[in-house]
């Protein structure tokens, strides 16, 4: 998947613009900070999108398919509309993973070449230590903290937006937080649904790389 910087960068800040909510610039200006390397950091370390810019790549496309999803929803169930607002959908799928802006690190790795000759390549490491509180619950606290003026609905989908994925290592009462989440904001749902569309389908070509 071809990545160009320049313009994921400026789509995305021109997606966050449109909601038209309050803080959005300073945001924007808290993702690009120093400690922060949200506009360049990888999606994962193994898996998709794991290159400089696949976070970002990856954010719009969970949020163009989330905002797919959310037509087809609409067009079947239009008295949802209220709670799959346009801007809601666009905050929580473009933010729900800012969580990674902070923890991956250049680094050199072996891996066989197709000689089978064991080769140095860019990669990443992984360094939780910054801010150690988990993943959903970590982007909607940096949302919070960049100053966004956002829901409550918006940061359930973005703490919840995991699933399954994250409830193995936690309480039973975790898990009845998400069904009732899921149950009462569909908005939960559709970012789920989005997340899973982009990683496993938009983004599969890169799920064979280091």
């Amino acid at each position: 998947m071809d990545i160009n910087l320049k313009a994921d960068k400026a789509e995305f800040i021109e997606l966050l613009r449109s909601t038209g909510r309050e803080g959005v610039d300073d945001l924007i200006e808290y993702l690009d900070e120093g400690k922060n390397h949200f506009f360049t950091a990888p999606a994962s370390v193994n898996h998709h999108l794991n290159h400089d810019g696949g976070l970002l790549r990856h954010s719009l496309n969970v949020c163009h398919a989330a905002l797919k999803l959310r037509e087809m929803v609409l067009a079947e169930r239009p008295e949802l509309e209220s709670q799959l607002s346009r801007a809601s959908v666009i905050i929580a799928s473009l933010l729900h993973d800012i969580c990674k802006a902070d923890i991956y690190k250049p680094a050199i790795k072996k891996k066989k070449d197709p000689n089978g000759l064991w080769v140095d390549v860019e990669s990443y490491n992984v360094d939780y230590r910054n801010f150690p509180m988990g993943h959903g619950e970590k982007s909607a606290i940096m949302a919070l903290w960049g100053g966004l003026d956002i829901t409550q609905e918006e940061l359930l989908a973005i703490r919840w937006h995991m699933t399954a994925w994250d409830l193995p290592f936690q309480s039973v009462e975790a898990g009845k937080c998400l069904n009732t989440a899921r149950d009462e904001h569909p908005l939960c749902s559709l970012v789920q649904l989005a997340d899973g569309i982009a990683a496993n389908l938009f983004e599969y070509e890169d799920n064979d790389l280091i």
